[in-house]
């Protein structure tokens, strides 16, 4: 993948190698496949890549990070470690990259999670929320139809209805994997919808609410009686390979999953599937939430202009053509420009509108239905969250797979928490 174009090898003992952490995802993986347009443009520069299953990436570029260890001039990171990490000053800033990037033209609810005090921290590769995908021809099937905007009743009468496990087909898949960015981040989200909230304005854990068990009640139900088996070893690429080969009725999950299971190469269902807003309980929040994969680099790399030069091009308008032009619009990285939604073409594309209604309904700054000291929609924006997030995760999970009670997972969460925030200091 990082090897130089054969224009370029003349000046090849020149050339710099720049090292790019990154997630296994569909769209990473594509742009380490446009690496010779890349190479075209800029022979000087050789691209190196270590791509990570999302878990493993947390955990070794944060250690990497914090270390100062040099491992990586190019992070793929989420909208949790930019303002944290460029508060501490970590990050480089980006606020100079060439005018013609057009800062100004990034989505603003992405821009903000991305910026502290002005300085732009890290550049969105894509941006997304969370919504429904369903099977359109199972819902017909069972004489229902998906309201735009569901409720989480709408989302159970519609697992029952398209439930068949006789046939390897459950009405609903959702994340069971452990980790405060798979299974929590489907969590938080969605004990926002009930009411819950992780820390009450005095930064008290309230696990032992009735909106979280309310909330984890729900999805144990929803996950045992429609869910597939195995559940709780289930992340983001798992549930895609599942709706893929058309085991799910319906997946609540990243909008950028929008582009993979409506993709004919790859889905088995790509012409039944549709899409709706992620649910609610009518308290006037829904269950979804902002995320981008962006790319930061880190503070005390010996490459920077090589590594701002890759990252000003693989966030770029011109990237978002190239993929375009080989792939189709309907695979361009979504969620980060205004432009694109501008564009003609991209409004064509059958899930394009409901993902931009799915990131502007966010809030970060009001993530809860009550007041919060805290930013976040699917995550709580301080340093301790990581790993809170990580060991509750572990326990709904244990839940899941039916190591423990429900009560006992938020028994055990309410005492986890409390023991992290009080050892912390808050």
């Amino acid at each position: 993948m990082g090897a130089c174009a054969i224009g370029a090898l003349a000046t090849a003992a020149s050339a710099e190698t720049i090292t790019v952490a990154t997630v296994n995802n569909g769209d990473m993986i594509r742009m380490q496949g446009l690496m010779d347009e890349f190479n075209a443009e800029y022979p000087d520069i050789e691209v190196e890549w270590v791509t990570l299953e999302e878990n493993v990436l947390r955990q070794r570029v944060t250690q990497d990070v914090a270390a100062k260890g040099g491992q990586f001039d190019v992070m793929t990171i989420g909208t949790y470690e930019v303002p944290i990490w460029g508060a501490q000053g970590w990050l480089v800033s980006l606020n100079d990259l060439p005018a013609e990037w057009d800062a100004d033209d990034i989505l603003p609810a992405i821009r903000g999670g991305l910026t502290v005090d002005g300085e732009l921290y890290a550049a969105p590769f894509y941006g997304e929320s969370s919504m429904v995908m369903y099977r359109k021809d199972l819902m017909e099937a069972a004489g229902m139809e998906m309201p735009e905007a569901p409720t989480w009743d709408d989302i159970a009468a519609a697992a029952e209805a398209m439930t068949d496990k006789d046939n390897e087909i459950y009405g609903i898949c959702l994340r069971g994997k452990a980790g405060w960015g798979e299974n929590m981040a489907f969590l938080t989200a969605m004990s926002n919808s009930f009411g819950a909230r992780w820390f009450d304005e005095n930064w008290t854990p309230q696990f032992d609410s009735e909106a979280w068990a309310n909330t984890i009640n729900t999805y144990m139900d929803l996950m045992t009686n429609y869910g597939p088996p195995g559940a709780s070893t289930n992340g983001f690429n798992e549930n895609l390979s599942l709706f893929q080969q058309g085991k799910c009725g319906m997946w609540i999950d990243a909008t950028v999953a929008a582009s993979f299971v409506t993709n004919p190469n790859d889905s088995s269902v790509a012409d039944q599937v549709g899409f709706a807003l992620a649910p609610d309980n009518g308290l006037g929040k829904r269950g979804n939430w902002l995320w981008a994969w962006s790319l930061g680099i880190p503070a005390g790399t010996d490459a920077e202009d090589a590594a701002k030069t890759f990252v000003a091009w693989a966030t770029s308008k011109e990237y978002t053509q190239l993929v375009a032009e080989k792939e189709g619009w309907a695979n361009v990285p979504p969620g980060t420009r205004t432009s694109l939604y501008e564009n003609e073409e991209y409004q064509k594309v059958p899930f394009a509108e409901m993902t931009l209604n799915s990131i502007n309904e966010a809030d970060p700054n009001q993530p809860t239905v009550d007041p919060v000291p805290y930013t976040g929609v699917q995550f709580v924006a301080i340093p301790e969250f990581a790993g809170i997030g990580t060991q509750v995760g572990q326990e709904f999970s244990a839940a899941l797979a039916g190591q423990q009670s429900v009560e006992q997972a938020l028994e055990n969460a309410q005492a986890i928490t409390t023991d992290e925030m009080e050892a912390a200091g808050y």
